[in-house]
């Protein structure tokens, strides 16, 4: 293959790009939107000029017209100058040059945690997109890549943005409260007390445009099935909300069932979001009857985590008619249920409700007095028997941004060279959930 080197934008001399910024960004293989979208904003100390490697291809093109799309845009435009390598050896040439000190991975997830293991050994600071593996093997690929991120005194983190979803964000803050939630109930397999579910389209828009797949990310073997795909946002939430600031391990973990499900695709549905004709070769292994894709997008695990009994579950459907991806979450207390809705009546807009149990209406409004200092405007708004949780837009930044707010978190984390305490082990616990939660629902 040819290989060749080229700017983007602008020719950049070498003067120009050493501006003594503390970090500078490479992105490696950009297969999927979200390595765009962790730039559709500036940061203060990072350097405007981002090395990008990776093979010739159309992935590599959408990538490119997205940061240009940024660019471009009348409001707030970014200044960002992508330098590109394309090439076959495009793996062997970001880590022999190391051009940069964040690495940034969001791609193809088959390929994806060997990238995270050699960069680590290689001593770059890495920032992944979800999932970092999709399998057992995989698993233990990460393993290996969060020892010798330690040894080489490098951060290794994943993109967690419901994190920054204000509703998520109130319902955890709200669960410490014990005087309108009490504690955590245990639940069972079949009355779990805490439940979160995700529904996503293959078709929809992102930064104003209908969203353009990749043929790959239609092949579980590349993309990853959904339980272990989506569903490492719903575990991630649910250690991160039930659990905070507290150090997990394997051994907290109790899988009591999981299955998994396809999600149809018919040709035209197909080509409409790839752009692609016929079905690629390496797709015939999921076809029905020669004419429908059978895509196993959909997964769901019941577990126990130190006691406490959690479903998660995650939906792909092709399309909606209305609203577009929506979250469901609750959190089951003795005082009071922390409920996350984002269907019709909330206007597919996520909305959080507290329905008391044990708790009058002034010891709820009194106790709230707490969280409303915390969060300047939030307040209560009686509705029937629950309280809805009223949020000012402000709070509001919206999925895409949340990729910056990540961003934002991880480059302070690299100011300090380290990560919280419990987030290295938390990872390994939430990717040993969701890939040993694959492996029973292929055994069902």
């Amino acid at each position: 293959m040819l290989k060749k080197s080229f700017f983007l934008f602008s020719i950049i001399s070498s003067s120009v790009i050493a501006q003594n910024k503390p970090i500078q960004f490479i992105t490696l293989d950009p297969g999927h939107f979200h390595a765009a979208l962790v730039q559709n904003k500036t940061y203060e100390n990072v350097e405007k000029v981002v090395n990008v490697y990776a093979p010739a291809g159309q992935d590599l093109q959408d990538h490119l017209k997205r940061i240009e799309s940024y660019n471009t845009r009348a409001k707030n435009p970014t200044n960002w100058q992508e330098n590109v390598y394309q090439g076959s050896d495009y793996l062997e040439k970001m880590l022999t040059e190391k051009k940069g000190n964040v690495l940034i991975i969001a791609g193809n997830n088959k390929k994806k945690t060997e990238y995270i293991l050699k960069a680590a050994e290689a001593g770059i600071n890495i920032l992944a997109d979800k999932p970092m593996c999709i399998d057992t093997k995989g698993y233990i690929q990460l393993q290996k890549a969060f020892e010798a991120a330690k040894k080489n005194n490098v951060l290794l983190y994943d993109i967690m943005t419901e994190r920054s979803e204000i509703t998520t964000v109130l319902q955890k803050e709200l669960s410490q409260i014990s005087t309108i939630f009490g504690t955590i109930k245990k639940g069972t397999p079949a009355d779990p007390s805490i439940i979160k579910e995700s529904v996503h389209h293959f078709y929809k828009y992102v930064s104003g445009s209908p969203l353009k797949r990749p043929t790959w990310f239609m092949d579980v073997s590349q993309q990853g099935e959904g339980i272990v795909d989506v569903t490492t946002h719903l575990v991630d939430l649910v250690q991160w909300a039930a659990f905070p600031n507290l150090t997990l391990s394997t051994k907290d973990v109790e899988l009591t069932s999981a299955k998994r499900w396809p999600t149809t695709m018919t040709l035209s549905q197909f080509s409409l979001i790839t752009g692609s004709s016929n079905f690629p070769d390496f797709l015939k292994k999921d076809l029905k009857n020669d004419t429908t894709l059978n895509i196993f997008a959909n997964g769901e695990i019941n577990y126990r985590l130190k006691g406490v009994n959690a479903k998660v579950k995650v939906l792909w459907n092709y399309s909606t008619p209305e609203g577009g991806d929506t979250h469901y979450s609750i959190m089951k207390g003795t005082k009071a249920n922390l409920e996350i809705r984002q269907g019709k009546d909330e206007k597919f807009v996520p909305q959080l409700y507290i329905k008391p149990l044990d708790l009058t209406d002034s010891e709820l409004t009194s106790a709230f007095e707490t969280l409303k200092a915390k969060f300047a405007g939030i307040n209560l708004k009686k509705q029937g028997t629950e309280w809805l949780v009223e949020i000012p837009d402000v709070y509001r930044t919206g999925h895409e941004a949340h990729f910056g707010e990540v961003m934002d978190r991880f480059l302070d984390y690299k100011e300090k060279n380290q990560l919280p305490a419990w987030e290295v082990p938390n990872m390994l616990v939430k990717y040993y959930t969701t890939t040993k939660a694959l492996e029973l629902a292929k055994k069902n």
